[in-house]
């Protein structure tokens, strides 16, 4: 069982969803960023997704693609996001990558995934990668012992949902919506009923992302899904913060918020 199972289990045997929060690695610094990581796990984020920051990242929202902008300028590469993985995963959460297939296939594939699990992560989540496409990937993950997490969409057929949970592990990323990320008033209604779908065809869990940024917003959506996915909101905390103290109190804080959420629809 890997640390993504175990956060999955744990959560499931409080009756509650899995909080993942999600930071690109680098933004507003290299240890500013770990530091905010540490204070979303502080305030009961369950496993962390780091973003390996990319030029051209077609799934992300302004929000996320500006904080991405920064770092890349500063000069984050792969090491950076490697180190900050080892130090996000000594705080004993579950640490994953968020990573688009051009970085990972330049790194060399079968040296990215030994890389990681020596640093202790858990998964890569690759949203622009497709399993047909993935035979590589699958055989280097397998070998390095973490867990390959592919996407699905409101889009998808069955038998892309089929194909998607037959060759993932560690927890299927359900995309609420067709668009980017980034904050929204509400969460797609088309997430509930995508995730029925899902369920139909795996027993891995289910977690959703893309929109979520409120508690009363991962209430809604830990009433159905095994995990709430929230990044935007967090990002934005750090860019809207006067300082870099300031930003990992507001993360913080908001993980704290998210927490309580998806407590709150914790089955009576």
């Amino acid at each position: 069982m890997t640390s993504l199972a175990d956060a999955f289990a744990r959560a499931s045997a409080e009756g509650r969803a899995a909080l993942i929060g999600y930071l690109p690695a680098g933004y507003p610094s290299v240890a500013g960023c770990v530091d905010a990581l540490a204070a979303m796990v502080e305030g009961g984020v369950d496993i962390v997704e780091v973003g390996l920051p990319y030029s051209d990242p077609l799934m992300d929202g302004p929000t996320i693609q500006e904080a991405v902008e920064a770092a890349l300028a500063a000069g984050v590469s792969t090491t950076e996001v490697l180190a900050t993985v080892q130090a996000v995963a000594a705080t004993g959460a579950a640490t994953v990558v968020m990573s688009y297939w051009n970085p990972i296939e330049r790194y060399g594939v079968s040296r990215f995934a030994e890389a990681l699990a020596v640093a202790g992560g858990a998964g890569v989540i690759t949203p622009d990668l497709t399993p047909d496409e993935a035979g590589p990937w699958l055989a280097a993950v397998a070998a390095a012992h973490i867990d390959p997490v592919f996407l699905v969409a409101p889009s998808s057929t069955e038998a892309r949902i089929r194909r998607v949970a037959a060759v993932t592990r560690g927890f299927v990323y359900v995309a609420s919506t067709m668009g980017v990320t980034g904050v929204r008033a509400a969460v797609s209604d088309r997430a509930g009923a995508l995730v029925a779908r899902v369920r139909q065809v795996t027993d891995l869990p289910l977690a959703v992302g893309l929109g979520v940024s409120s508690g009363a917003q991962a209430a809604e959506v830990a009433a159905y899904a095994d995990g709430v996915i929230v990044g935007s909101a967090f990002v934005r905390r750090l860019i809207d913060a006067p300082d870099p103290a300031s930003g990992v109190a507001a993360v913080r804080e908001l993980a704290v918020e998210l927490a309580a959420g998806v407590r709150a629809a914790r089955p009576s």
